[in-house]
């Protein structure tokens, strides 16, 4: 039996060698499913005609690496930045932002399976836990929808100012403070987790967080109105959904100047802008962008 030696928080450990685990990686890497398991068989034999029964963790990524670079040089490069993300001493966080309807949640859910990723929050869950240790008095705005937090302010907006986005951005610098909270727990504990939600906005979390190492910010935008509209009717119809369809349209103006803030801070603020059309394409690009940081930081 083939048995793989590796080393995690300064301890060895051994394991069997398993195709199903590789053939993951490999899938994860973009590796065509069928492909992956017969790489994977080719390299299990490959290794045990060579008489070795012990292969460290860093050996077999090398010698996956000068497999994969037969098959495509590109598809090589992907898997050893992937297993760098997965080998990494620190926790992978990932904060993915976007106005109500945009997709954040569904992103999240896929992008953590990616990456095999376990812990996801929502910035909603964070906001709702706020709501049961503040007063309503004390920050209404918390108490309102993040496109509604208008109707919550206490001091009348000056003309020259915007209703809604005032509302929305006193809405998003309270749920900010718990949101900070978790993200330097998960520095703290070393947990990797997927966070998404309308209130990730660039300019209100602090820069120091964002620029640790393994520490990622995506924007999701649909730039067509009526995509966003229909993805409430989609979300909306579901048997399982307790959000209200006229709510939203009601709304929808006020939504969609949330959404423009947020993609316009995050261009002013270098953070990458995804147009959500398509999960695949998403995730992609997602993928990519961490790949290509891991890069830059290997070369500096």
């Amino acid at each position: 039996m083939l048995i793989v030696e590796g080393e995690v928080g300064g301890k060895k450990y051994r394991e069997p060698f398993s195709k199903g685990i590789l053939s993951k990686s490999l899938i994860r890497s973009e590796v065509d499913p069928t492909k992956a398991y017969e790489i994977a068989s080719e390299i299990e034999e490959s290794i045990q005609k060579d008489g070795t029964e012990i292969i460290s963790i860093s050996d077999l990524i090398r010698t996956v690496r000068l497999r994969l670079e037969k098959e495509d040089p590109v598809l090589a490069k992907k898997y050893v930045v992937w297993k760098q993300i997965r080998r990494s001493k620190d926790p992978l966080i990932i904060l993915i932002g976007g106005a109500s309807g945009i997709g954040t949640s569904s992103i999240s859910f896929e992008l953590a399976s990616k990456l095999g990723i376990k812990n996801m929050l929502s910035t909603d869950m964070i906001r709702e836990v706020m709501r049961k240790m503040v007063s309503k008095e004390l920050c209404p705005t918390l108490f309102e929808s993040s496109y509604t937090a208008e109707e919550a302010l206490k001091t009348p907006a000056p003309p020259e100012f915007d209703k809604t986005l005032l509302g929305f951005k006193d809405h998003v610098e309270t749920v900010n403070v718990g949101l900070t909270g978790v993200i330097e727990r998960s520095i703290k504990e070393g947990i990797s987790i997927v966070i998404e939600g309308v209130h990730i906005v660039p300019g209100f979390i602090d820069e120091e967080l964002l620029e640790r190492p393994n520490v990622y910010m995506f924007v999701l935008a649909l730039s067509d109105e009526e995509i966003h509209k229909g993805r409430f009717y989609s979300r909306c119809r579901r048997l399982w959904a307790r959000r209200p369809l006229k709510r939203y349209l009601k709304h929808f103006t006020s939504i969609r100047k949330t959404h423009d803030y947020i993609v316009g801070v995050a261009k002013k603020n270098n953070i990458p802008v995804i147009e959500n059309i398509g999960v695949t394409t998403t995730i992609d690009e997602m993928l990519e962008y961490i790949i290509t940081v891991k890069e830059k930081e290997q070369l500096e």
